[in-house]
């Protein structure tokens, strides 16, 4: 596996949401979620851990309220070294993720219920920043599926392309191609599949899977890859040369995650 920085970019940037929910929706309108991927830069010491406690305090609760329905909350088990939190936000629609930040802005019990977070000083801050991904669900699987178990560790992995023609070619594969069907077959639990819309890397796509340890998951990728119908379809000529490099970050959800 290889060890990078994931950089992100802040949605504040993000316009023209009609043109991005075109290109998002084609062929399966009002079905898909989109999935916000946030990496929180905390502080240091006994102020790493504020985020994660707004998370869980208020954070969460408001955000269930306000329709983002999954919450999930990671600590990196293998991936960037600099104090960080994952969070990931499961949106019903483009306008969720547009408006979120002014709605919890305009939500009384949120506000007061997070008020040393939501009024922190330029002195005294929560975090340094947050970087974030946009992603809109694969239509082989349009739904972010939460795993049942609860022992868990989580592999994120980012394949970024040279082109976005190759991009869209590695979506394929996983859609029309049947990959995400492989997973299931030998074994593998998907948590979800995204196309990036905005973010760093780009062109790019990132999916999540679920394994109770790491030993589960060198063994369930054994499988994988040793199946017959992988050998097929990873030699599909059509296929080649997608993919110009592979991120993987190992997760381990919070005790107040809902992933």
């Amino acid at each position: 596996m290889k060890r990078r920085d994931f950089l992100g970019v802040g949605l504040g940037a993000v316009g023209g949401l009609q043109a991005l929910a075109m290109a998002a929706e084609s062929g399966t309108p009002g079905q898909r979620q989109y999935f916000e991927l946030r990496l929180y830069r905390t502080l240091l010491g006994s102020r790493r851990d504020l985020v994660g406690d707004y998370y869980r305090d208020a954070g969460i609760p408001a955000m269930n309220r306000l329709g983002v329905g999954t919450v999930g909350v990671f600590n990196v088990v293998y991936g960037p070294n600099s104090p960080s939190l994952w969070v990931l936000l499961v949106h019903p629609s483009l306008e969720s993720v547009a408006t979120l930040s002014s709605r919890l802005l305009a939500d009384k019990e949120h506000v007061e219920k997070a008020a040393s977070y939501v009024n922190a000083g330029l002195s005294d801050p929560t975090y340094v920043r947050f970087d974030s991904s946009l992603m809109a669900a694969f239509t082989g699987m349009p739904r972010l599926e939460v795993p049942a178990t609860k022992d868990r560790i989580f592999e994120l992995r980012i394949y970024e392309s040279h082109s976005e023609k190759a991009a869209k070619k590695k979506v394929e594969m996983f859609n029309e191609g049947r990959e995400i069907e492989l997973f299931r077959k030998t074994g593998m639990t998907p948590v979800f599949f995204g196309e990036t819309l905005v973010g760093p890397n780009l062109p790019n796509l990132m999916y999540m899977l679920a394994f109770s340890d790491m030993a589960d998951r060198d063994a369930r990728w054994k499988v994988f890859i040793g199946d017959p119908g992988w050998k097929s379809l990873s030699s599909d000529p059509q296929y080649k040369d997608t993919v110009s490099n592979i991120t993987d970050i190992i997760l381990k959800p919070t005790a107040y995650s809902q992933i």
